[in-house]
């Protein structure tokens, strides 16, 4: 979901080097000295590995239904649609998709408190129905930097996530009073559904420190972790490692995620280079976020190595909608025609898919 090309096809050499010294400091015993303290301890490897067993091979979308620009509009009460997420899951149901990774918005949440808190269930009764869990999203840095409740933007024709909206973005580096509204935030949500079967993980940040946030958002991974660790809930804590240019926030995340995530649109070759590396850390991977049509990340030379690897497989994207993202990051089409390769996604609006052939590969690696 990265705005950054850069940061997408770096070198073999500048992944190794951050993430091979990332597991020399994780086994530093004194490794404390260097981040906050933390409630409880990480899983250790073997309680991670434990608790992957449970699941299989994970494999879905980051999903959001395609009647909403951003996480506002799918979690408002008035524009919460059961109908198209029924429809859609069902979709995604059908071709061996066990799982989705869906993004909250704690604007949502604080408009009105216990009515979110049941749309997320009547999501998860809904995702569950169709044999679906749910990796949830609590933060993010991408895309547009303020929110407003209420009626989203229409999208901008031809513009990829050209609604989307970062949470909290620019507001917590303008005043930091909201810290106490967002812990309240993460230990009610995480209080409410900590225990939940149906849930894999909390995803507690996605991308820190893109949009040019660099370390100005280590503050708030730092006290995410820590919120999250005062719960305690039964499933994992993590968040995903996803540009090599960001060290310090790198050896955090690595140090403190129980399990491993990451994301990657990379062709094969690059993508297997960041598994070999984040395997040094014997715990569970996960691939948050791949498939890029246009960057030769594909489900036919992707999807495969992930299914090997036994790593959790979470492409961007599942029915074109209001996102926009058949439209590459970098690709502006402002006149809205269809690009001749779609950037993300796997089904038209009516559900059929846009290539047949990748359906039929998924359902190979999929169904049994």
């Amino acid at each position: 979901m990265s705005l950054s090309l850069t940061t997408r096809f770096v070198s073999v050499l500048a992944i190794c080097t951050i993430f091979v010294g990332c597991r020399q400091q994780t086994k530093d015993e004194t490794m404390a000295d260097d981040f906050s303290p933390v409630i409880r301890d990480v899983w250790t490897t073997e309680q991670a590995n434990t608790w992957y067993q449970q699941w299989g091979w994970l494999r879905g979308a980051d999903f959001i239904p395609s009647s909403a620009i951003n996480q506002l509009e799918m979690w408002q009460a008035e524009t919460f649609d059961t109908a198209t997420i029924d429809r859609e899951l069902g979709w995604a149901e059908s071709i061996g998709m066990n799982s989705m990774r869906v993004y909250l918005h704690h604007a949502a949440w604080e408009v009105d408190r216990e009515g979110f808190k049941e749309r997320v269930e009547r999501y998860l009764e809904i995702a569950d129905k169709h044999h679906i869990s749910t990796l949830f999203v609590l933060f993010d840095d991408c895309w547009n930097p303020t929110y407003e409740v209420g009626t989203q933007p229409s999208p901008k024709p031809g513009i990829h996530n050209s609604g989307w909206i970062r949470d909290p973005g620019d507001l917590i580096h303008q005043d930091s009073s909201l810290f106490p509204t967002l812990e309240e935030y993460v230990k009610d949500v995480l209080a409410h559904f900590g225990k939940d079967k149906r849930i894999v993980l909390w995803d507690l940040y996605n991308e820190p420190g893109n949009s040019g946030y660099g370390n100005k958002s280590k503050p708030l991974l730092e006290n995410v972790f820590q919120w999250g660790r005062e719960i305690n809930p039964t499933q994992p804590l993590s968040a995903g490692v996803w540009s090599p240019d960001l060290p310090d926030l790198n050896k955090y995340q690595l140090a403190n995620s129980d399990v491993t995530t990451y994301h990657n649109y990379s062709p094969p070759d690059i993508h297997k280079d960041w598994i070999d590396s984040l395997r040094a850390y014997g715990r569970p991977l996960i691939c948050t976020e791949y498939m890029a049509r246009t960057r030769n990340s594909l489900f036919q030379n992707i999807m495969p190595i992930l299914k090997e690897e036994n790593i959790g497989a979470y492409n961007w994207g599942l029915v074109a909608g209001k996102t926009n993202t058949i439209y590459a990051w970098d690709s502006p089409m402002p006149d809205g025609r269809e690009p001749a390769a779609w950037f993300h996604d796997i089904f038209r609006i009516d559900g059929t898919p846009y290539k047949k052939e990748e359906v039929e590969l998924i359902k190979s690696l999929t169904i049994k």
